[in-house]
Parts: structure tokens; C-alpha cells; sequence
């Protein structure tokens, strides 16, 4: 006992003198890196009014530049355009008249990432979502149904309920030619990752503009909302790496532990009997990211645990598994951590045959990170004993 724990010091020290030599370990760590980005979207639009809903709904597109200055904080030069429409139904006639007409408004948006607020950036999150608010210009042109609208309820009405010249009409705000507008802009978005740089999203947008806009007067400001989907494709290196130095001590040992199959077993003799003492073995199972399958490299672990347990009838095995808190969610991260445990246990009970009263499977999630390295905390420490 005395010259195995003298092996295991002498082991070690000549382990950090060895790393001490040689570069200095690493561990890579992806972070944010301020970055480009680029849209396009299409969808359609409501202009806000008095007739059926379905009457003012229009195409609509944009196409916005911008960038991402940190995890939360975006802005972006967003250029809306198409189609708007306006309507009024005649309370005298009960007629419908409709219009429509062309705009192009760009815009100053700013972003806020409300998942990298909330739950910190990881580079490889499948989902974000966030807010948005900006203030532009509205151009509007090619008023011309309008136009023919307005001479066509002031013919109806005049005829019909003797209107003069320079009565009050449905279309007090007539416009024609070019008009341009202060517009402001408040609205949500949601990001499904693909790949490293390229998302399909979804946003949803509020705009509001003077009361001129629908050519109808009424005294508040005039609204449309649009709803697009599109692509959004990052631009540059969205991603940069920080190196941190690993404990020498610490490798060390994980790599003693690591190779050790059995430890020997000491005898301890008594007056009136001989007694064996059991030393632990301990297995790390390592798997690949969001997996829970054992993989054949990792097979070899597995049956010497069943070794072990078949060799001493009373021991028995703790299972833990865990999840690396770089990449996923809690939840996700925890539901990894059971399967991973689970999955080692499943083997031992129906490929191996040991009982299943032998075994504990416990899970910590990513609230736990036992390695240093994050990628090696995707991890069943098997400890049996």
C-alpha cells in the first residue's frame, strides 16, 4: 500500500514536471465577436382602417444591413417598401370605395437580444428572440386610385344629397405626386439557427405615421403592421477564441484515474481471518455533443465496469451523469445528463446481466462542470465500489 501510494506521488510530479516542459495545456473557448449581418425578407401588411380586414391587406418586403455591435445590442438601416391600402364606406350609400398605393420607408432600427440577455450567449443556440424600435422616413407615391376614389364619392354624394363645392368629404386628406413622413417603429423578432451564419426568422412590426397617410382625416395618427419571414446571414468572424491555461495537477490525476483499470486489492490478515479490501474503480464515459450513445470507443469503459462488478458480487456502481454548460440550455442540458446516466446503466443491466438493485443512476446537469475543458464535462462518471 505504502509503495503504491508512493508510485501514484511520483507519478504525478513527474506528470507536472513533464507538462511544465512543454507548451503549457489549453483550453479553446468560443466568444462573441462583433459582426455584419444582412436581410431579406417578405410578407404582407394591414394598413389600419374602416373597412374588412381582408380589403387592406398588401404585399409587402425589406431588406436591412446592419451590425451586431455585442450579445443584446444590434442596429440596422432596415428599407421597407411596396403596397399600402385605404377605404371608406359611404354612410349615406352604404358604398365601398378602395385604393391603394406605393411607398418605400427606411429606417434606423435598434436590436435587443432578449435570450442573450436573459440566459448569456452561446454561439451555437438554435433560438433567439428579441425587440426592436427605430424612427425613418415614409415616401409615398402613385396616389392615383385615390384620387379617382374621391371623385367618384364626390359625384355619388353630390348627386344624390346635393354636396357643394367645399363641403366636408371622406378624403379631406388627399395627397398626390411624392409625400414624405416621419415614421416611427416598434417590434419582436425570432431567430431558428441553421448553420453558423445563417438564420430563418421571423418579425413582426408596428409603424406609425402622420394622419395624411390613408388620405382620411381623422384627427390621430394612421398605422400599418407587417408581418415578414426571410433569411438572416452573418457576415465576417461572428466568433472569436479565448484560450485559458489548464491545471497541471488536475490533468494529471484525471489521466492517472483514467488509466487505471482495477487497483489492486490489498489483503489484511486478522488473528482469526482474512479480510480483502476492495479498492474503488473509477471510468469516465465520454460522449459527443446533445448525444447519449455509448460510443464504441467508449465500449471498452463500460465492460470493465461489468468486470469489476461481476468479479466482486457485493460491490456496486454510482452512475452521474452530466452536461457541458457551453452549448444547450438547463433543460435541455439536464434531460442529456439523465439519458447519459440511464444509457450506461441500460448496458450494464441488459447487455451484462448485473442487477439492476446494483446500480444508482444520478444526473447533475450543467450545474456541476467536473473537468475544466468544457467539452469533456458531456461526460457518466461510473464510480463502483
Amino acid at each position: 500500500m505504502k509503495f503504491r501510494k508512493l508510485l501514484y506521488t511520483v507519478l504525478m510530479s513527474a506528470g507536472c514536471m513533464s507538462a511544465s516542459a512543454q507548451t503549457p495545456e489549453t483550453v479553446t473557448v468560443d466568444t462573441f465577436n462583433h459582426h455584419w449581418f444582412v436581410q431579406g425578407q417578405i410578407g404582407a401588411q394591414y394598413t389600419l382602417g374602416e373597412i374588412k380586414f381582408g380589403d387592406l391587406i398588401s404585399p409587402n418586403i425589406q431588406v436591412a444591413g446592419g451590425y451586431q455591435f455585442t450579445p443584446v445590442w444590434g442596429l440596422r438601416l432596415a428599407i421597407n417598401a411596396w403596397q399600402s391600402k385605404g377605404g371608406s364606406t359611404l354612410r349615406e350609400s352604404g358604398n365601398t370605395y378602395k385604393w391603394k398605393f406605393n411607398y418605400i420607408a427606411p429606417t434606423v432600427d435598434v436590436t435587443f437580444d432578449l435570450v442573450n440577455l436573459i440566459a448569456g450567449y452561446k454561439p451555437d443556440r438554435v433560438f433567439n428572440a428579441g425587440l426592436l424600435a427605430g424612427i425613418g422616413a415614409n415616401i409615398a407615391f402613385n396616389n392615383d386610385e385615390a384620387i379617382v376614389a374621391s371623385q367618384q364619392i364626390r359625384n355619388e354624394l353630390g348627386t344624390a344629397y346635393n354636396v357643394q363645392p367645399g363641403d366636408v368629404m371622406y378624403l379631406d386628406n388627399l395627397w398626390d405626386g411624392t409625400v414624405t413622413r416621419l415614421v416611427g417603429r416598434v417590434g419582436a423578432y425570432a431567430d431558428f439557427r441553421v448553420s453558423k451564419r445563417v438564420s430563418l426568422g421571423v418579425e413582426f412590426n408596428a409603424n406609425a405615421t402622420g394622419d395624411i397617410y390613408n388620405s382620411k382625416k381623422a384627427s390621430d395618427l394612421d398605422w400599418y403592421f407587417n408581418a415578414l419571414a426571410g433569411v438572416k446571414v452573418r457576415l465576417g468572424k461572428i466568433t472569436k477564441k479565448v484560450e485559458k491555461k489548464s491545471c497541471c495537477h488536475e490533468k494529471i490525476v484525471e489521466k492517472i484515474v483514467e488509466k487505471i483499470v482495477e487497483k489492486p486489492v490489498e489483503k489484511i490478515v486478522y488473528r482469526d481471518r482474512e479480510v480483502t479490501k476492495r479498492e474503488a474503480l473509477r471510468k469516465d464515459i465520454f460522449f459527443t455533443i446533445s448525444n447519449t450513445t455509448v460510443s464504441r470507443a467508449e465500449m471498452p469503459k463500460v465492460e470493465d465496469i461489468a468486470a469489476y462488478l461481476n468479479k466482486y458480487p457485493e460491490a456496486k456502481v454510482v452512475i452521474t451523469g452530466y452536461a457541458d454548460k457551453g452549448t444547450g440550455n438547463a433543460r435541455i442540458n439536464e434531460k442529456l445528463a439523465k439519458k447519459r446516466s440511464q444509457i450506461v446503466a441500460d448496458l450494464l443491466t441488459n447487455k451484462f446481466g448485473i442487477a439492476s438493485s446494483r446500480i444508482t443512476v444520478d444526473s447533475k446537469g450543467d450545474t456541476v462542470q467536473p473537468f475544466e475543458q468544457n467539452d469533456l464535462n458531456r461526460v457518466s462518471i461510473c464510480i463502483a465500489e
